[in-house]
């Protein structure tokens, strides 16, 4: 694998002049396709329409110091030694931040980040959507055994019928929808972004919005069966916790998470052309505050002294599920993880010892770490929504990053 960095979007001249010139402008066309990630991912509102996630004016939760010149650690990758620089390099890094213990260790921002910039998280989104249906469990407005109809009355009478919240949450529904293939345009998990505003219209056909989609779709098996990775299944969940929370989607956020967790800036969220928003890879935070929602996380959802997420519903992530293991053991997402599984929305790594992950395409990752008290944020503008080569690579540097912080 090449470890140099990548061309910088000055490098690329990307956006630069106006109008921009030499084919540099990055449109809603191109601004998923490398190298216009580079600057689309940095400046989705003015691509995309987008609700604002307030932090209501809040004293931010402060991130204490202690820095450590990590950019020297190494790491063997298939038996190469290989240094956290020449990882971050190689996985096309445009921030990350290292906290350890309460206190940032490493911060680093390229090709046109800084602390203010919020950046796209894609299915990263889809860890923080859950902790908000986490929140209105604890608040006895949600029930994850109810049915997905029981919340949202339009959808009786359709494949929704018998599909349990839990089902959403674990990716076990029956629902029809390939996603397994982000280099086809042509697959459902890439059509569905011309409903939700991410592409130009070339489907006619396709419903106006996310709601008629979601009610026009039909099943291939009954629902709780095996995993299988489907975003839309994130956006159903949405639209069930703005029926049981009793207010838009980006509202209920700033009020219930986003205000709690001493955020320094508001977040935004991609919305449809009826303001529907985009829970499964909509949200754009910032680097800081991404890392301030995965501390809470890791202190068992406490920060700043307030309660946020009942811990009970945190803590389910940290004990093996016989039943969850064996419904994600067959998918091409296990790998060689033995024991791992996909619940409420996080990837499982060690349930015992407290690992799990919030994963995004183009290399977006929220780690949280609990046997070195440690959490990880990173964005990244990989070429292609899934590289597998640069994915092992960047898991291998993070993980081996925290066991030596253990």
């Amino acid at each position: 694998m090449d470890l140099v960095r990548p061309k910088s979007v000055v490098e690329l001249g990307l956006m630069e002049g106006s109008p921009p010139k030499n084919g540099g402008l990055v449109t809603l066309a191109n601004w998923q396709d490398a190298p216009f990630n580079r600057w689309g991912f940095l400046h989705v509102r003015e691509l995309i329409p987008t609700a604002n996630i307030s932090c209501r004016d809040m004293p931010a939760y402060d991130l204490p110091r202690a820095e450590r010149d990590l950019e020297g650690f190494v790491f063997e990758h298939e038996g190469d030694p290989v240094t956290f620089s020449q990882m971050l390099d190689a996985t096309f890094t445009d921030g990350v931040i290292v906290v350890h213990q309460g206190k940032v260790i490493y911060e680093a921002y390229v090709d046109g980040m800084a602390p203010a910039t919020t950046h796209l998280l894609m299915s990263v989104s889809k860890s923080l959507t859950a902790t908000l249906a986490g929140v209105l469990v604890g608040q006895g407005k949600l029930d994850p055994d109810a049915t997905v109809p029981d919340y949202v009355d339009g959808l009786w009478g359709t494949s929704w019928e018998g599909c349990k919240v839990q089902h959403l949450l674990d990716m076990r529904s029956g629902t029809r929808f390939d996603e397994s293939d982000y280099d086809n345009l042509e697959s459902d998990g890439r059509l569905f972004e011309e409903v939700m505003n991410w592409r130009p219209r070339s489907h006619p056909d396709l419903p106006n919005n996310l709601c008629e989609y979601i009610a026009g779709l039909e099943n291939e098996r009954e629902h709780g069966g095996p995993f299988e990775y489907r975003s839309i299944l994130t956006e159903v969940l949405g639209w069930v916790l703005e029926r049981c929370g009793g207010g838009r989607f980006a509202e209920l956020f700033s009020k219930e998470i986003w205000s709690k967790i001493g955020a320094e800036q508001d977040a935004e969220i991609t919305v449809d052309g009826q303001g529907f928003a985009v829970a499964d890879g909509g949200f754009c935070t910032t680097l800081r505050d991404l890392a301030r929602f995965g501390l809470m996380h890791l202190q068992g959802g406490e920060i700043a002294g307030r309660r946020v997420v009942p811990e009970s519903w945190v803590h389910r992530l940290l004990s093996p599920d016989a039943e969850l293991i064996d419904a994600f053991e067959p998918s091409h997402e296990a790998r060689e993880r033995s024991g791992a599984f996909y619940h409420d929305k996080w990837w499982v790594i060690d349930a015992e010892r407290g690992i799990y992950s919030g994963y995004g395409i183009n290399g977006q990752q929220l780690l949280i770490h609990r046997p070195s008290s440690t959490v990880v944020a990173k964005f990244s503008t990989w070429p292609r929504g899934w590289v597998e080569d640069i994915a092992l690579l960047q898991d291998a540097g993070l993980f081996a990053l925290c066991g030596s912080l253990s």
